[in-house]
């Protein structure tokens, strides 16, 4: 963690180091529960052609890339119930450009993920943030993105960028968001959950980690998710705003004179490649409702579109994930794998918290369906 968080959060920096230091005493391989586990894979990407400022042709060819390649990746996998593994596409509003939209939705329109919503904003206030939102929104569903409420209103997944939820990252210099309740915005807007977190390195990271948890902004001062009501078996689905968080583990490695020791944040990069060590690592994690061990939930991400990131995941590194998942997690008995998409990583959530224990193909869409351009897609 940066010297900076160290010094203006030095709670969220003690409770970092108590997690760290006692996650280093297990180094077993994970075993699932008796009578086995269900391990949900889902992997979300910060998804930003246009990273960088780069021309316009650059930017439609860092898409294009993923639309040739991505289908050719995915096809070749399949989890347990016989699905290919879909990508988390959130595509940031503040960089929207109409024809990449189109193009990224056509690709999930035939199955390969589905799109949320991604945005950078500074300097903002309640009212200038809820006008974003529902231009971005309405924009969206122009191309059959996003899923509905039951009662009609749309529903989506945010990740916030530039790590700074509910105001949780300023400068002297700059503020990257401006509303302390933010949360708040989010969940009247039709936001379903917050899947920004970690944010290793940054004071927008939060207390409270390797959790799903219900979170409360407040008007009164920034970063009111730092702690909040964790998802429990029987537990409210409906006060706050649900936080799915992705793993925050230690990791050492003998060699040399001394050992390294690092903390891996589930991010997939160019600068931290995937590797089965990290796999079991996410899944040490054990992150998931409370009360039912034998549902393991590993959420991951990424900036999969600049150069050095896509090349790396197209590359080699979503299928050594695919392929490694399902060789030593996908055996039917001890181990069942499931891909899913953030929107299904909710209703599973929500699910499983509401007591459901039958068919995992219908809690995937417990409450929020399928936006209306996707087609399931069950085989190549």
């Amino acid at each position: 963690m940066s010297l900076l968080t160290r010094l203006t959060d030095p709670a969220a920096w003690f409770t970092a180091e108590t997690a760290w230091r006692a996650a280093l005493t297990s180094r077993r391989a994970p075993s699932p529960p008796q009578g086995g586990a269900d391990l949900f894979l889902c992997v979300v990407d910060h998804f930003e052609p246009s990273h960088g400022q780069p021309s316009r042709e650059v930017a439609l060819a860092r898409l294009d890339d993923w639309l040739v390649h991505y289908p050719k990746i995915a096809s070749q996998h399949r989890d347990s119930e016989g699905r290919h593994p879909p990508h988390g596409f959130f595509y940031p509003w503040d960089e929207y450009d109409e024809t990449e939209f189109a193009r990224l939705a056509d690709l999930c329109a035939d199955g390969w993920g589905e799109i949320e919503l991604h945005l950078h904003h500074r300097d903002d206030t309640p009212g200038t943030l809820r006008a974003q939102l529902r231009d971005a929104v309405t924009e969206y569903r122009r191309f059959g993105a996003l899923s509905a409420w039951p009662d009609g209103r749309p529903a989506w997944g945010f990740i916030h960028g530039d790590w700074a939820l509910n105001n949780s990252r300023a400068t002297p210099k700059r503020n990257f968001c401006g509303v302390n309740d933010e949360i708040a915005v989010l969940k009247e807007e039709g936001c379903y959950a917050d899947l920004t977190f970690p944010a290793w390195r940054h004071t927008a990271q939060p207390r409270q980690v390797n959790d799903f948890y219900f979170a409360h902004g407040t008007v009164h001062h920034p970063k009111g998710h730092d702690r909040g009501r964790s998802a429990c078996v029987g537990g409210d689905t409906e006060d706050g705003l649900l936080l799915l968080q992705g793993p925050l583990v230690p990791w050492t490695r003998k060699g040399g004179l001394l050992p390294r020791i690092g903390v891996d944040d589930g991010d997939l990069a160019a600068t931290n490649r995937y590797h089965p060590a990290r796999l079991d690592r996410w899944i040490r994690a054990g992150i998931g409702v409370k009360g039912r061990p034998d549902r393991i939930f590993v959420k991951l991400h990424s900036h999969g579109a600049p150069d050095a990131n896509r090349n790396a995941l197209l590359g080699e590194d979503l299928d050594a994930l695919f392929s490694d998942a399902e060789a030593r997690y996908n055996d039917g008995q001890r181990w069942r794998l499931h891909y899913v998409t953030a929107r299904e990583l909710y209703n599973l959530v929500v699910a499983t918290m509401r007591g459901d224990d039958g068919d995992l193909t219908v809690a995937r869409d417990f409450i929020l369906l399928p936006p209306p351009h996707r087609v399931a897609r069950f085989s190549a």
